[in-house]
């Protein structure tokens, strides 16, 4: 499918989100390992996140869903089933190595896979780990998918992450939920930490150490009532189209405010832009709060602050629509340490600077990263998602303000992450 888009005057009203993903994910796999019924409301609607689901139900899981709401009956730390079939995760990386986390640690033989990106994607990161605690895991040449896990009987570790990623880490940190004894995790620099919160929400034991995070055995996880707040990744689409398009404000409520998402936040202030987060809570663990995005004139005119190290790592999902800003700010933008985008649904450093080329930009490609230089009028171009759904809504914020018509290719793959996105953009638009 090929969504159109051209040139628009402002953009006003409310952006209503989805469920964060990250957060789900999480919610719905401890929920079936945990000792009860557990309802999660304003569940992800993403296609990743109902890929666990899937995942979770082929393991024996009682699953139901109404609406936007999941309900759970967990089946205990060791009492997921052998499913008959190998598990499908789809186009979600988030499935297939978190959950392999939790496969190692029961004892019975598993294959899980996914869709022909999803197989394209090395799993190196958690196989290695995983075999050190003592799983047994086979995978294709050069660790791509389908892993076939022999779980049980592991052990604990101490690990200091190779690379930034929340991904392994939380893998490691449900493994050892099954160890012998205590297993730690080091990340020199910082990743988003649902994993940790919401273990110690289903009642596990994290403790975290300096850059040292450990989590005990054995524990009794119990069901929980939880809301997911709004997904923080996918406002930042609609934060970017406001600060881009003059007169533009959006009220985006019920936003995910994590301390290390919220770099997002802190950055974009950073480089200019209006943005004010009002009646900010907790829940479980988790900060939320709503948004309000207005239009500055002076942001156009400055330069973005070059984006490196650990804020790399913080910012990992939007630099695609960052790069877009870069590409309107009159200065530029530098972005480093983001070799981890050459594995992701796409090749993400590569298809933002095929597209911003398309639509008139200067970029130089980097290993690991991007140079964007001083911003040019964009104009409307085919751009090619590679099916992946960040660069889709990325550039489909480009389009907003190109001159002439935008088609984004393959628009549907948008409801990997953001079901509705398209209707969304259409109404605060006008």
């Amino acid at each position: 499918m090929i969504q159109k888009l051209n040139s628009v005057n402002s953009l006003s009203g409310t952006v209503t989100l989805p469920g964060d993903k990250s957060i789900s994910h999480r919610y719905a796999m401890l929920a079936a390992i945990a000792e009860g019924e557990s309802v999660i409301r304003h569940f992800a609607a993403s296609h990743d996140c109902h890929s666990t689901l899937h995942c979770l139900s082929a393991l024996g899981v009682d699953v139901r869903e109404t609406d936007d709401t999941i309900t759970i009956k967990g089946c205990g730390l060791r009492g997921l089933c052998a499913p008959a079939n190998p598990l499908d995760a789809e186009n979600s990386g988030t499935t297939i190595r978190l959950l392999s986390g939790i496969l190692a640690g029961h004892d019975f033989i598993c294959s899980i896979t996914g869709d022909a990106s999803l197989s394209g994607r090395p799993m190196g990161r958690i196989i290695q780990p995983l075999r050190l605690m003592g799983a047994e895991i086979e995978a294709r040449e050069r660790d791509l998918p389908p892993l076939v896990i022999r779980g049980g009987g592991l052990k604990k570790i101490r690990y200091s992450l190779p690379v930034a990623s929340a991904q392994v880490k939380s893998c490691i940190l449900l493994a050892g939920l099954y160890a012998t004894g205590t297993t730690a995790v080091e990340e020199i620099i910082p990743t988003r930490d649902h994993t940790e919160i919401a273990l110690r929400e289903f009642g596990a034991e994290i403790r975290i150490s300096g850059s040292w995070i450990e989590v005990d055995p054995e524990p009794r996880l119990r069901a929980r009532r939880l809301t997911v707040p709004g997904d923080l990744s996918g406002a930042a689409f609609f934060i970017a189209a406001a600060a881009m398009i003059p007169g533009s404000e959006l009220i985006i409520p019920c936003v995910s405010l994590n301390g290390r998402r919220r770099e997002l936040l802190n950055y974009l202030d950073r480089a200019g832009m209006d943005i004010l987060v009002e009646n900010e809570t907790a829940e479980a663990g988790e900060l939320r709060g709503d948004l309000r995005v207005r239009y500055n004139p002076a942001f156009p005119g400055q330069r973005m602050p070059d984006i490196r190290g650990a804020e790399t790592a913080a910012l990992i999902d939007e630099i695609p629509v960052l790069a877009v800003l870069g590409a309107q700010a009159a200065e530029g933008l530098e972005i480093s340490d983001a070799g981890e985008l050459r594995a992701k649904e796409s090749d993400r450093i590569s298809a933002v600077a095929a597209s911003l080329r398309a639509m008139g930009a200067g970029v130089t490609e980097k290993p690991d990263g991007l140079i964007i230089h001083s911003g040019r009028k964009l104009r409307g171009a085919d751009i090619v998602t590679h099916g992946d759904h960040r660069i889709a809504m990325a550039f489909a914020v480009a389009g907003l303000v190109a001159e002439g018509e935008t088609r984004i290719h393959d628009s549907e793959c948008v409801n990997v992450s953001f079901p509705g996105f398209w209707e969304m953009l259409k109404t605060v638009a006008g």
